[in-house]
C-alpha cells in the first residue's frame, strides 16, 4: 500500500475540512395531519405511522 512521504500541513488538513458543515433540516407540513416532519421521512402522529400524507401502519413501531 502506498504511504504519503511527507506530512499533510495542518492548513491542508484544515482547508480540506471547510466543507465539512451540518446541514439544517428541512421540515414540511403533513397534508393529512398538519404535524411539521422531517421531508422523506415517515412519522408518528397519534400513534399511527404516516408517509406522504399516507397511513402506512396502524400501530407505530416501538423505539429501541
Amino acid at each position: 500500500m502506498p504511504n504519503p512521504k511527507r506530512r499533510h500541513s495542518q492548513q491542508r488538513s484544515a482547508k480540506r475540512r471547510t466543507h465539512y458543515v451540518a446541514q439544517e433540516v428541512t421540515l414540511s407540513k403533513d397534508t393529512t395531519t398538519g404535524e411539521a416532519h422531517v421531508r422523506h421521512r415517515a412519522h408518528v402522529s397519534e400513534g399511527k405511522l404516516f408517509y406522504k400524507g399516507k397511513l402506512v401502519a396502524e400501530k407505530a413501531p416501538l423505539k429501541a
